[in-house]
C-alpha cells in the first residue's frame, strides 16, 4: 500500500475545491487533489457561471458579494472567457416591479450599483425582449465565467499533486484511503464533492437537486446582459417542486446558454424531456426570437442543496482534521473563492473576513 503525506487533500477538483486547493497552496501547504472524473465536471460543469450577488438573506448576500470582490481582484486567463456583462432581473408585472425595487434598495443599501430600468429602457437595453414587460433592475457589476476552465486554472495554479480517474472509499482518521487500496495521509482533509458530500461524510443535510442547461450556436449580438426573471426566485424558494424559469446568458463565443430547473430526488442523469420543454417554453415566452436559433447541446447536472441554501464551510463537529467545502446549489461557481477564503482562515485559526458562523456545519449537523 502506497502512503503520501500532506498538509492537506482535497476530495473533488470542481471549481469549490480546485479554489480551496489553490489558497491553501498560497499559503505554503503542500495539498493532493484526488478527484474520481475530471477536472471541473459534476455541478461546475453544469452551472451558467454566473457571477452574481444574491440576497435571499443577509449571510447569502455577504458570501456572494465578498466573492464577487475576490473575483474582480483576479488576473483570469482567456479561457476562462471572463465577461463583464452584468445582471438584468426582469419585472414581468408590478407585483415583480416591486421586488425589483426592493432589491434596488437593499443591494444599493449595502453599496452595490444598481439601476431600475422602465419599460422603455428595458427594451432598449434588450431588443430581443418580448413586449409588455414593466421593467427591471440591472446590477451592471455581475459577470459570467467558463467554469470549467476556471477550475482547470485553479488547480493549475495550485501546483498540488493530483490524483485524477481515482475514487476516495473512505475519510479516515489520518487521511484518505483510495479504493485502489492506497492511502494518503494528510494533516487536513476537504470534502468538497458536492452532491455526493454525504456519501464520504454521512449525516449531512445535503440533497441533489438536478438542473438542465441547453446552449446555442453561435449568434453574437442577440443577448447583451444575463438576464433572470424576477420570477425565479419565487421558484428558487420551493425546496420540494419542480420548477423552471426562465435564466440565460451571453458566453464570449456568442453561443447563448439557457436556464434554468430545478428537480428534486431525481438520481438520474439524463434530459427530462417534459422538464427541458417546459424550461425552453419559459425562455421563449421573454425572448420570442429563440424560437428561430439552433441549439446544439443540452445536459444535466446535480447542485448540492441544503434546508437554508447556505453552504457548509468549516470543519465537522466529530472529525476535527475534517473539513467540509459542499452545499452551495446554484451559487458553488460565484462563491468558490470566498468558501476558499474562509476554509484557509479556520485551517489557519485566522480572523476571516465575514462571519463564518452562518455557513458552518455544526449548524445543520447538530440537527441532522
Amino acid at each position: 500500500m502506497n502512503s503520501n503525506a500532506y498538509d492537506m487533500v482535497v476530495i473533488g477538483a470542481g471549481i469549490v475545491g480546485a479554489a480551496c486547493a489553490a489558497e491553501c497552496a498560497r499559503e505554503g501547504l503542500s495539498v493532493a487533489i484526488v478527484e474520481a472524473g475530471i477536472i471541473g465536471g459534476g455541478a461546475t460543469a453544469a452551472g451558467m457561471g454566473h457571477l452574481v450577488v444574491m440576497d435571499d438573506s443577509e449571510a447569502q448576500f455577504a458570501l456572494t458579494r465578498y466573492s464577487q470582490q475576490l473575483w474582480d481582484e483576479m488576473s483570469l486567463p482567456r479561457e476562462v472567457e471572463y465577461d463583464a456583462c452584468g445582471t438584468i432581473w426582469i419585472a414581468a408585472d408590478d407585483e415583480e416591479m416591486a421586488e425589483a425595487m426592493r432589491k434596488a434598495k437593499f443591494y444599493s443599501d449595502r453599496g452595490v450599483r444598481v439601476e431600475v430600468l422602465d419599460a422603455q429602457s428595458l427594451a432598449e437595453a434588450e431588443p430581443n425582449l418580448r413586449p409588455g414587460l414593466v421593467g427591471g433592475l440591472r446590477v451592471p457589476g455581475d459577470s459570467v465565467i467558463y467554469p470549467p476552465c476556471a477550475a482547470q486554472y485553479f488547480v493549475e495554479s495550485s501546483g498540488a499533486d493530483l490524483f485524477l480517474g481515482v475514487a476516495v472509499g473512505s475519510v479516515t482518521a489520518d487521511g484518505v484511503r483510495l479504493r485502489d487500496g492506497s492511502a494518503i495521509s494528510a494533516g487536513v482533509i476537504v470534502n468538497a464533492t458536492g452532491s455526493w458530500a454525504p456519501a464520504l461524510t454521512p449525516g449531512l443535510a445535503v440533497k441533489k437537486r438536478k438542473g438542465h442547461l441547453v446552449i446555442t450556436d453561435r449568434y453574437p449580438g442577440f443577448l447583451r446582459h444575463q438576464l433572470v426573471e424576477l420570477g425565479y426566485l419565487k421558484s428558487a424558494h420551493s425546496v420540494t417542486a419542480d420548477s423552471v424559469a426562465f435564466n440565460i446568458q451571453p458566453r464570449r463565443t456568442g453561443q447563448l446558454l439557457i436556464g434554468s430547473s430545478r428537480q428534486y430526488d431525481v438520481d438520474e442523469p439524463y434530459v427530462d424531456l417534459s422538464i427541458l420543454t417546459r424550461m425552453l417554453d419559459r425562455a421563449v415566452e421573454y425572448l420570442p426570437g429563440l424560437r428561430k436559433l439552433s441549439s446544439l447541446r443540452t445536459w444535466t447536472g446535480f447542485r448540492a442543496a441544503t434546508p437554508d441554501k447556505l453552504p457548509l464551510i468549516g470543519p465537522h463537529e466529530e472529525h476535527k482534521r475534517l473539513y467540509l467545502a459542499t452545499g452551495h446549489e446554484g451559487l458553488g461557481i460565484t462563491t468558490s473563492l470566498a468558501t476558499a477564503k474562509l476554509l484557509v482562515a479556520q485551517v489557519m485559526n485566522r480572523e476571516p473576513a465575514i462571519p463564518i458562523a452562518p455557513y458552518l456545519p455544526s449548524r445543520v449537523t447538530q440537527h441532522a
